[in-house]
């Protein structure tokens, strides 16, 4: 008989606090959204309102999941491992959300729904990351991971082009604002930066540091150049704007605070290197210590 423990239990049955206070922040953003909708907040377009808040909080999720390994690494903290499969699976589940209040807003007609997919782009990207997080979320379970086995970690090593895509989606259905989209766009590249450096062998300090540095130009980069290409506003006068003392903070220097903060626990959680025994009193020392 197949025994399933609680979400807010660790394998042997014990309750962890970790996974509890993060299992039920999961519902927090529903709930809120549910009570703007009940209280009136989002009159007089309430289901458009839904889809673009639940929207936002499956691309938030997707994030956040993708943060788990990173602030492991740069934590020295294994336990967080135990909450990114419930943190992708929330991002699946705000993302199908997403998709049901669509269908609703076009009263039920599946025919219209599936032409506005095929015809719109940014609903095309938007509908295949969607099926993207649908296989990881159906591939999750401890039995599909060892039914799966080394071919489990290729298929979700596609997260990373699902994060794309949703950002991609987001981008487009911004439109005239895309300050959000742009901060979620760099602090993906924060986490996608630390990944590559990490994997050349480097500290996770050294990698959060390069992430920091290269992330936010970056970030301002993408912002001017979509600006310059949608808006047709100055691609200069963008980018001088992320330098400007006198302007509101662009997304550069948001994703520059997140970038410092992962640093910062990266320095902090840095152990200090090992102190060398000299080999005359390792040789001296009982063979019980170790």
């Amino acid at each position: 008989m197949i025994r399933l423990n609680a979400p807010w239990t660790e394998r042997n049955g014990r309750f962890a606090p970790l996974k509890a206070v993060v299992f039920a922040g999961l519902f927090v953003p529903a709930a809120w959204i549910v009570w703007l909708a009940a209280t009136g907040a989002l009159d007089p377009k309430v289901v458009t309102e839904m889809i673009h808040r639940t929207g936002t909080w499956a691309i938030r999720f997707l994030l956040l999941s993708l943060l788990v390994t990173p602030l492991m690494r740069a934590a020295r903290y294994p336990k967080f491992v135990a909450v990114r499969r419930m943190v992708g699976v929330a991002a699946f589940a705000y993302a199908s959300a997403h998709l049901a209040l669509f269908v609703v807003d076009k009263h039920y007609n599946l025919a219209v729904v599936a032409s506005e997919i095929a015809l719109r782009f940014y609903l095309t990207i938007g509908f295949v990351a969607w099926l993207g997080l649908a296989a990881l979320a159906a591939t999750s379970t401890d039995a599909m991971i060892k039914r799966l086995g080394t071919k489990w970690r290729t298929l979700h090593a596609l997260v990373y082009a699902i994060g794309v895509l949703a950002l991609l989606h987001f981008m487009i259905q911004a439109k005239a604002d895309v300050t959000e989209p742009v901060i979620m766009i760099g602090l993906f590249l924060v986490l996608m930066l630390f990944r590559a450096v990490l994997k050349r062998g480097a500290p996770a300090w050294a990698a959060a540091l390069a992430a920091a540095a290269l992330a936010p130009p970056l970030t301002a980069l993408i912002e001017a150049g979509w600006y310059a290409l949608v808006r047709h506003i100055p691609f200069r006068e963008v980018l001088d704007a992320n330098v400007d003392p006198d302007m509101a903070f662009r997304p550069s220097a948001y994703v520059l605070a997140g970038g410092a903060a992962l640093l910062a626990v990266a320095v902090l959680r840095r152990s200090p290197a090992p102190r060398r025994v000299p080999a005359a009193v390792a040789r001296s020392a009982p063979s019980g210590v170790r």
